[in-house]
């Protein structure tokens, strides 16, 4: 296998790979999931990971073809409150704005202004570290993660001309 080919082949799956992990993240009920109808265990579910009370809708859609399922908006709310009190703590809002994620209005308006302190800590720390490894690049601009290339945004078939 030429050297071009296993490059195609490694970012077709590296393409895939992503694909597929995305749809990890917000993958439906299961019909199983659906007739059980345990809504304040799947509302606590979706408070831990900081879901908006909007994602109720997407339950609904993937429950109403289930026979013998009614989405219950109270009990998922409910779970959804007892799930932001893991969600929203100040050491969370700090990871969240450390690793580059952006702020999500989710959480109770108690104890806001001290959560979004936390987040802007932490995305300050991850916006320092992002121009610290932009600065430390090779090429004056920005090819690597970040950046463009010569030839714009970087592409894992492009290969410096050999002179």
């Amino acid at each position: 296998m030429t050297l071009m080919r296993m490059t195609l082949a490694g970012s077709l799956l590296s393409t895939a790979l992503a694909l597929l992990s995305g749809c990890a993240t917000t993958q439906a009920l299961s019909p199983k999931q659906c007739q059980a109808g345990n809504w304040t265990e799947i509302g606590y579910a979706d408070g831990i990971v900081g879901r908006s009370g909007a994602y109720f809708a997407k339950h609904v859609e993937s429950c109403t073809p289930v026979p013998g399922s009614t989405p219950n908006r109270v009990l998922w709310e409910q779970g959804r409150q007892q799930g932001l009190k893991q969600f929203c703590t100040e050491l969370n809002a700090y990871k969240l704005g450390r690793e580059g994620y952006a702020w999500q209005p989710v959480c109770p308006l108690d104890d806001i202004e001290k959560l979004e302190e936390a987040y802007n800590q932490g995305r300050y720390y991850y916006l320092r570290q992002r121009d610290m490894e932009y600065l430390s690049t090779p090429y004056p601009w920005g090819y690597g993660r970040y950046g463009y290339g010569p030839y714009g945004w970087h592409s894992p078939l492009w290969r410096p001309p050999v002179w």
